[in-house]
């Protein structure tokens, strides 16, 4: 099924593959919008929801801001949200209502917002209240336009002196290096040389559990939302080691035949003791729950492996929509359940 170029074109009718494979491209993207603090910045927060929101975690672990930063999925905003606040409300589809009522509470705090969007109520709001604003090009799926989000954060973060300087050079690079370790996750790619088709014909049938240690947990993440979205499969993510002090435990009173596949990303950046402890999860785990397909990630440096690790996933998740017979762009529940908000 995976090695037939004519049912993948017909499924895959939106192509989810070519926009995985464009992917390093978004990190190249560079936008024109400047953006100038008017109070002293002492903390960041995030406003977003899905897609508009896992982008964050990527950069709050790479490359890290010099002040605080938090990513909110609420309707609220914290207490603490001032005029030293840089508000970033983002929402794809510029509609995203939790978005909206966050960003009326952040500007009656009279924060310090920018918008990144790729149109809609979100857009109008930010042309209207002349708020910086990154549009996002639009057309695609939210959580498969989260590294254009991702080269708008560092390029305003760096702007602003949050993060280190040459961070956005530096993700730049490492676009152009993405978009050369694709070649063997390709439709083209006969499942037999094609890691990617491997894997999901691992995963088909089963829900997914994805683990990672600290540092990939952002991709881990990633991962969990594209297999929701993307195979229409149930899925979860945790991260080590976390994971010891609860879940693990969870894995202990029924048989090994349980209908999940169990995902490891594993880095050789992770602390050396979380390493030892994949090792020692997995020894005293044994006939307990599946064996973890692992997955050694590739890149020397952590962006690298960020992102190498999430766009791997997007591929094993978009074949494993196709395993399931259905088209990986569309979620049309989710349309369907705002809908239902209204009525």
């Amino acid at each position: 099924m995976l090695d037939d170029l004519t049912y993948i074109h017909k499924k895959d009718a939106q192509d989810a593959l070519g926009v995985a494979a464009k992917q390093g491209e978004q990190l190249q993207h560079t936008f024109e919008v400047t953006f100038a603090a008017k109070h002293e910045i002492r903390n960041v927060v995030l406003s977003g929801m899905g897609g508009s929101a896992l982008y964050a975690l990527f950069v709050q672990a790479w490359p890290g801001l010099s002040v605080p930063f938090e990513i909110v999925r609420n309707y609220d905003i914290p207490k603490y949200v001032d005029a030293h606040t840089l508000f970033i409300s983002s929402s794809y589809s510029g509609n995203t209502e939790e978005t909206l009522a966050a960003l009326e509470a952040a500007t009656a705090k009279q924060a310090q917002i920018v918008v990144v969007t790729a149109g809609g109520t979100l857009a109008e709001r930010a042309t209207t209240a002349g708020y910086p604003c990154y549009m996002v090009p639009g057309g695609i799926q939210p959580r498969m336009s989260s590294f254009y989000m991702i080269a708008a954060l560092v390029q305003l973060f760096e702007m602003l002196e949050l993060i280190p300087a040459g961070s956005a050079k530096e993700l730049h690079a490492a676009g152009v290096w993405l978009n050369q370790q694709q070649d063997s996750w390709q439709a083209t790619v006969p499942t037999a040389s094609n890691p990617a088709k491997q894997l999901a014909l691992e995963l088909m049938g089963k829900s997914v559990v994805v683990y990672s240690g600290y540092k990939l947990f952002p991709a881990a993440n990633k991962w969990k939302i594209c297999m929701n979205e993307n195979a229409k499969n149930v899925a979860w993510c945790n991260y080590l080691p976390e994971f010891n002090h609860n879940e693990f435990i969870g894995w202990t009173s029924h048989p090994v035949d349980k209908p999940y596949a169990v995902v490891e990303l594993r880095s050789n950046l992770e602390h050396p003791r979380t390493q030892k402890r994949f090792e020692v999860t997995n020894r005293l785990l044994s006939g307990k729950r599946p064996a973890a397909e692992v997955v050694r990630v590739r890149g020397d440096t952590y962006v690298q492996q960020l992102l190498w690790t999430a766009v791997y996933g997007d591929y094993t998740s978009i074949y494993l929509a196709l395993l399931n017979g259905i088209n990986p762009s569309p979620v049309d529940l989710v349309e369907a359940f705002k809908k239902a908000l209204d009525e």
